[in-house]
């Protein structure tokens, strides 16, 4: 349902002005999607929407056209420094423990960075479960994560 929802969101935005949270579940709305306010505003921050200038002197939320940008090194420094409290692990599985909220944000950062260590990641609000492809690639993988945390 989620990647369902992800869809329409990038089609809303792309083929309509949208200028509010408000707006964007009204439009979810009418395709068949009921959302809060909460969900609109998490999933506008996990695809990483911004608001461009629509030449009328308004704004309308896009997607952006870059990224990397958007997944700066330093952007992912703040995330995880703002976000994770603790990090542990059992075998080949790590567990992130987050602030309330940010547990999506901080596994569809792993999940984009592509690293070959991880499989998969399962987020809820404030966990996350990465499953390391061997034992042997945790250590790796918590030194990347601790590292992505320091100032």
């Amino acid at each position: 349902m989620k990647r369902y929802r992800y869809n329409k969101i990038k089609e809303i935005v792309q083929s309509k002005a949208i200028e509010t949270q408000e707006e964007l579940a009204a439009a979810l709305l009418e395709e068949g999607i009921e959302v809060t306010q909460a969900t609109v505003s998490r999933d506008i921050k996990e695809l990483m929407l911004i608001k461009i200038p629509t030449g009328d002197g308004h704004y309308r939320y896009a997607l952006s056209p870059e990224e990397n940008v958007v997944l700066s090194r330093s952007r992912i420094n703040r995330l995880f420094q703002d976000s994770i409290i603790k990090v542990d692990s059992s075998i080949n599985l790590i567990v992130l423990h987050t602030i309330p909220g940010s547990a999506q944000s901080v596994a569809f950062s792993i999940d984009h960075a592509k690293w070959t260590e991880i499989i998969g990641t399962l987020a809820g609000d404030d966990t996350i479960l990465l499953i390391a492809r061997t034992e042997s690639d945790v250590p790796t993988v918590i030194s990347r994560i601790t590292d992505l945390m320091k100032d």
